[in-house]
């Protein structure tokens, strides 16, 4: 069992922990996402199946709720980072579980759009709170060396929950779509706030540098110094430089896409490709599995080649497999669609935080991440809007998938732009 509270400073200085303490923040971190994707992110697709059933309300009023949850992301990005910064990530996911389980509670008992709009914002703000900005702040402060990888083993956890999504539809036919969210919520509670505790802010409160490294161990370690603090951009630093702003839009290209499948992906099976629930929600179980498969190897690559180019070659592959997914006519189609983007998913994920942190440092990375989230919403409100409303007009997804994969190719230019700014001008003026 992991040790909640902070060591004493004999404990710092006399002995190091057999394992670092920075995997126990991950593991924490990707139980976390686990939890969100299996009842909510990942899930969604289902819950859309069934309420669009019982309430016959339309698809864009069903894409609405997820860009709410965007939205309301976008917005809360900037607060939740300073929040971060001042508070550490373990008092911020503890309040985000806590309200994303009563979210949960009262989504269960809606029965109209106000109430549904409503419930699911809550909800919304929970799962914000305590989802993937707060774990990849921890992860960014605990590694350096090895922090595309740290992230993209938070982000398994996404994965894993993805891969327990047949569970959630399991339930949701055999308890129906209200008992299963009561359920959630009560689940989500009791297992995630034991993981709240694991979470930490600094590595120095344990006498380690990122990474696990001892102050003896890195003067003595060959190759480059760690980067120095006053390397690091602060907020307005940041957001003077074009790559701030081609990172922020490359990323909303990609979440055009990923949005999008997580509403629609379910309903474009059951209705374009004839498939029942359980069919499609096994295509949503493989797509999540190369997703981890691509989210592992992704952080291995991430710490070993160009970021940027990677994030170029995913963007390509996200347009491509939408394309193919758009005109699919057999299996195998779906299949190829599924094994593209779930693959070029993985590959980028890890990556998103990783070049922020590599551009910008780690001191103010709260508040650049979430100012760029205001950016990012554009993709995830957008994606599932269209889609939707391609739907409505014309009876199908080909349309909106189409204009979607335009969308991610234009990613691919976003990221060949982003080049990496050298240090702050007050960096320099001190050499």
């Amino acid at each position: 069992m992991v040790e909640a509270s902070t060591p004493t400073a004999p404990e710092r200085t006399a002995r190091a922990p057999r394992v670092f303490f920075g995997w126990w923040v991950i593991a924490a971190g990707g139980g976390l996402q686990m939890m969100q994707a299996m009842f909510l992110g990942q899930a969604y697709g289902a819950y859309v199946v069934l309420l669009r059933e019982e309430f016959g309300w339309s698809k864009t009023m069903l894409s609405a709720a997820s860009s709410l949850r965007e939205a309301e992301s976008g917005i809360l990005g900037p607060v939740q980072g300073w929040m971060l910064d001042r508070l550490g990530p373990r008092t911020v996911a503890r309040v985000g579980v806590v309200i994303m389980g009563i979210g949960f509670m009262l989504f269960s008992r809606m029965d109209s759009p106000l109430t549904f709009y409503g419930s699911f914002l809550v909800m919304s703000i929970g799962g914000s709170l305590a989802g993937y900005m707060t774990v990849t702040f921890a992860a960014v402060h605990w590694f350096e060396r090895r922090r595309a990888t740290a992230i993209s083993l938070t982000s398994t956890g996404f994965a894993l929950g993805g891969m327990a999504v047949p569970v959630t539809v399991l339930l949701l036919e055999s308890l129906g779509w209200r008992d299963t969210a009561m359920l959630s919520g009560v689940v989500i509670i009791v297992l995630g706030l034991p993981l709240t505790q694991v979470l930490r802010h600094h590595p120095q409160d344990y006498g380690l540098l990122p990474d696990g490294d001892r102050e003896e161990a890195a003067r003595e370690r060959a190759g480059p110094p760690p980067r120095s603090t006053a390397e690091d951009y602060t907020l307005g630093e940041a957001v003077r430089q074009p790559a701030f702003w081609w990172i922020s839009l490359g990323h909303a290209a990609a979440l055009f896409v990923v949005s999008s499948m997580g509403v629609h992906l379910v309903s474009h099976l059951r209705e374009s490709q004839r498939y029942t629930l359980g069919q499609a929600s096994t295509v949503v179980l493989l797509l999540t599995f190369l997703f981890m498969v691509g989210n592992i190897s992704g952080g291995f690559l991430g710490d070993r080649v160009n970021k940027r180019m990677l994030l170029v070659a995913c963007m390509g592959m996200h347009c491509g497999g939408l394309l193919i997914l758009s005109h699919a006519v057999n299996v195998w189609m779906v299949v190829a669609f599924t094994v593209i983007h779930g693959l070029a998913w993985g590959w980028r994920g890890p990556q998103m935080a990783a070049i922020r942190a590599d551009y910008f440092g780690r001191t103010a990375f709260g508040k650049i991440m979430g100012v760029s989230n205001m950016i990012i919403i554009i993709g995830t409100i957008s994606g599932p809007l269209i889609a939707g409303y391609m739907y409505d007009r014309t009876g199908n997804y080909r349309l909106g998938f189409d204009i979607l994969a335009g969308i991610a190719l234009a990613g691919s230019v976003f990221f060949v732009l982003a080049r990496k700014p050298g240090p702050p001008h007050r960096a320099l003026a001190r050499a």
